[in-house]
C-alpha cells in the first residue's frame, strides 16, 4: 500500500487545496492530510477546528477516489510526520515559481534526513493558482467575497469565525 502525506495549516481549507488532495489520491492508495500545529503562523482556526473542517471537505474526495483520506495533526519535523504515519511521499503543491525556491530547498533538507521518502510536487490548476490562505482570510477580514476560493462550508466557517471575532472585541 502506497502511502502519501500533504502537509499544511490548512487554515482555512482552501479550493487551491481540494485540488492538490483530489489530484494526489490518483498516486497512492491512502492520503495523510497532516495539519501542521506551527504556532508561530497565529491560526484563525484552532487545531481541532481546522482537523475538522479538513476531515469534512475531503469525505467527498475520498469517497469519489476510493482513497482512504486521513487527517494527522503534527507538530514535528516533517520527514518525522511521514516516517510516522508510514507515508513513501510527501505531496506538495505548487501555485507558482515563487514556491519552488522554498520547496526545492525543504526537498534538499528533507533528503538528507530520509533519502527513502519521496516529495512529488503538484502544480494547482490555473484557476487555483493565486489562491492562498492568508489572502483568504484577508479577504474575508474585510468582507470581501470568498467564495470563488473556498467552499460554501468553509466561507460560512469564516464568516462565524469572523463574527464571533468581532463580537469579543467590542
Amino acid at each position: 500500500m502506497r502511502t502519501g502525506l500533504y502537509p499544511g495549516t490548512f487554515d482555512p481549507i482552501t479550493r487551491g487545496h481540494l485540488d492538490i488532495i483530489r489530484r494526489a489520491t490518483a498516486l497512492v492508495d491512502k492520503l495523510v492530510i497532516g495539519v501542521a500545529i506551527n504556532r508561530d503562523k497565529g491560526p484563525m482556526f484552532d487545531l481541532d477546528e481546522r482537523v475538522d473542517m479538513v476531515k469534512s471537505q475531503t469525505r467527498a474526495i475520498s469517497e469519489a477516489s476510493g482513497c482512504e483520506i486521513l487527517v494527522h495533526p503534527f507538530e514535528n519535523l516533517l520527514i518525522d510526520c511521514a516516517r510516522d504515519v508510514g507515508a513513501s511521499i510527501i505531496v506538495r503543491g505548487l501555485r507558482a515559481v515563487a514556491d519552488f525556491e522554498y520547496e526545492y530547498q525543504m526537498v534538499n533538507m528533507n533528503r538528507q534526513l530520509d533519502d527513502t521518502i519521496e516529495t512529488v510536487f503538484l502544480m494547482a490548476e490555473a484557476q487555483h493558482q493565486a489562491i492562498a490562505s492568508k489572502l483568504v482570510k484577508e479577504i474575508a477580514r474585510l468582507g470581501g467575497n470568498v467564495t470563488k476560493f473556498v467552499t460554501p462550508d468553509v466561507d460560512q466557517m469564516l464568516r462565524t469565525k469572523l463574527a464571533a471575532s468581532r463580537a469579543a472585541a467590542e
